[in-house]
């Protein structure tokens, strides 16, 4: 009895949480958006779930901690933080669904019991691991990608444009995150940011050191009335030979890293494969 009510409130938790809660004001909101359609629009709209009954089942520190990944992840629009939170509680859901599961058909063996313990949790924070782990790699594209945009940079200043010209063609005629992150950077100067508070939520969003060194090169030039194409010289300088020292560290790592495969996977066959005849032998005399 007590496996059938667990079951039945898992279902009915994730029929719940699947289908969503549209209160009264949600509803009347979409109603008001809706009038002056057409019937045959009205019809086709559909509502895109809106992970309402996410927010509130998650802490102020979780959402914050949402907040900060998604923007270093730089804001992907098929992934809102809504939508983050929801799928949350939908790998929690199914985690314990699944365990309950378990547990029923295994009659409450304490092995499954602490395997799910540590496995429900884990659920919870896959979603937050995946977004860490989009923002980890596009900071590393931005860092591989700083030293070659201050080259182009420091070419369209000194001939002859301004900063944020020069800022404006990087931006657009480049590809990548940090080409992304120069346009928004510039988009936010136009509507009335203060450039140095623009520079300041740049290096804020991105996280990268590289690119919070320029950042405040910048700031510093543009405070002290510094030629900008110096800057961007030293700064174009120091970067490529940072570059260059990160992938001669990582160089220095493989020997450490490929030791643990070679020991397991390739030295074990080896010995196999020259004592094993030698073995033989001496096992027929």
């Amino acid at each position: 009895m007590l496996g059938l009510l667990l079951l039945t409130g898992a279902a009915a938790l994730a029929i719940w949480l699947a289908v969503g809660v549209r209160w009264g004001g949600d509803r009347l909101v979409r109603l008001n958006l809706r009038i002056g359609l057409g019937a045959s629009k009205a019809e086709t709209v559909r509502d895109a779930p809106d992970f309402g009954w996410a927010r509130r089942l998650t802490t102020g520190n979780g959402r914050d901690r949402l907040e900060g990944l998604y923007s270093k992840a730089g804001r992907p629009a098929d992934w809102p933080v809504a939508r983050l939170m929801g799928y949350k509680v939908y790998a929690l859901a199914g985690a314990a669904l699944f365990g309950v599961l378990l547990l029923l058909l295994s009659n409450g063996n304490g092995m499954i019991v602490l395997m799910m313990a540590v496995v429900v949790p884990v659920a919870y924070f896959v979603p937050e691991l995946l977004l860490y782990s989009h923002g980890i790699e596009r900071q590393k594209a931005i860092g591989l990608e700083l030293a070659d945009t201050l080259d182009q940079m420091m070419i369209a200043v000194e001939a002859g444009l301004g900063f944020e010209s020069a800022m404006a063609r990087a931006g657009h005629n480049g590809k990548g995150p940090l080409a992304e992150e120069l346009v928004r950077t510039l988009q936010e100067m136009r509507v009335g940011i203060p450039r140095r508070d623009a520079y300041l939520a740049l290096e804020k969003r991105t996280d990268v050191p590289d690119l919070r060194t320029f950042t405040r090169a910048v700031i510093q030039a543009d405070a002290y009335g510094i030629s900008i194409s110096t800057v961007l010289r030293t700064q174009a300088n120091e970067m490529r030979i940072k570059r260059r020292q990160r992938a001669e560290e990582s160089a220095q790592k493989i020997p450490t890293k490929i030791l643990f495969p070679l020991m397991l996977f390739i030295l074990p066959v080896l010995f196999l494969t020259v004592l094993g005849p030698t073995v033989l032998t001496i096992l027929k005399m």
